[in-house]
């Protein structure tokens, strides 16, 4: 398959954050409603999200069938799109949630695209000071960081796929990053142990700095050397749909992380709030809906309360 690369207006030739994840289409299907064809993938969650703090650029591939409202959707987010090859047909995911919705099942998948894809990683994205490996094959992951000229910092991100099938792979990369996010079950999965704690300090021997477990309505624990915080959910009354809610606290984090001097505890544990925030709206429509229209003021307001909620 020949991929192409596609050739928009860049926003911000040297972004101080680049992402690789996918770009999908996804058919949704929730106790709330139905979604057809509309806007998915880790990478464009995680790039939007971030957009509320910088101008990410995004490494990705889309099909020539493509939604050209969905390209305006990045554009107006000012989302560097150099990075993003074009190949014949948009990878393409069918999912649906039972009425509790912790989990997603998956009902078909179409890799298209992403089934060759390989990532084209421009020069202007080299030098950037971090990178976030949202979710998709570890090897396309490990690819990114042999092509960074420096070293940045690196947020990885994965699931159950990845660990039953390339966990070899994976260990490379996690060997090679400075934060591991993952949710609950995946921590459970990769470790073999069911206590989180116990998981998480186990996560942290495997070479990155902080190891954050997500725990969806419940929240996330962060975990570093000597160091642990728990870190609450913002609480939602209108839960419609959580496909990319993840991928949005991830980038939302990432995000905020880009536009600080240094990463130390105080920082990661403001920049997990502020993806759980991010995250609390994406939940709230299907797909980028919620997402896509919310403005720094709005996050600004939710964190404050997040603030007051843990305040003893």
């Amino acid at each position: 398959m020949n991929h192409k690369l596609l050739q928009p207006t860049t926003y911000n030739p040297q972004p101080s954050l680049v992402i690789i994840g996918t770009i999908g289409l996804d058919d949704l299907e929730t106790p709330f409603g139905k979604r057809m064809g509309v806007l998915g993938g880790s990478g464009s969650y995680s790039a939007i999200a971030a957009s509320l703090f910088t101008n990410p650029g995004l490494i990705s591939v889309m099909g020539q069938d493509f939604p050209k409202e969905f390209l305006k959707t990045y554009q107006n987010k000012s989302i560097d799109l150099v990075g993003v090859t074009i190949a014949e047909k948009t990878f393409r995911w069918y999912g649906s949630y039972e009425f509790d919705m912790n989990s997603a099942k998956t009902l078909k998948t179409e890799l298209n695209s992403l089934a060759e894809f390989r990532p084209k990683v421009p020069d202007s994205y080299q030098n950037a000071k971090y990178l976030f490996l949202a979710n998709i094959d570890p090897c396309l992951q490990l690819e990114v960081i042999l092509h960074m000229k420096n070293r940045p910092f690196v947020l990885l991100d994965t699931m159950n796929y990845w660990i039953s099938t390339n966990k070899d792979e994976l260990l490379t990369v996690i060997s090679k990053v400075n934060a591991l996010v993952l949710n609950d079950a995946e921590a459970r999965q990769f470790t073999g142990l069911p206590n989180l704690i116990s998981a998480g300090r186990e996560l942290l021997n495997l070479g990155p700095e902080y190891v954050i477990i997500k725990k969806g309505e419940h929240g996330s624990l962060m975990f570093s050397e000597g160091v642990y915080f728990s870190a609450p959910s913002y609480p939602l009354e209108d839960l419609v749909d959580p496909t990319g809610a993840g991928d949005s606290f991830s980038g939302a984090l990432m995000g905020y992380l880009s536009q600080q001097k240094t990463v130390d505890q105080a920082t990661m544990r403001k920049a997990i709030i502020y993806g759980s925030v991010v995250a609390s709206y994406c939940a709230e429509g299907f797909s980028v809906e919620r997402l896509q229209n919310i403005t720094h003021k709005d996050v600004t307001e939710r964190y404050e309360i997040l603030q007051k909620i843990r305040e003893f």
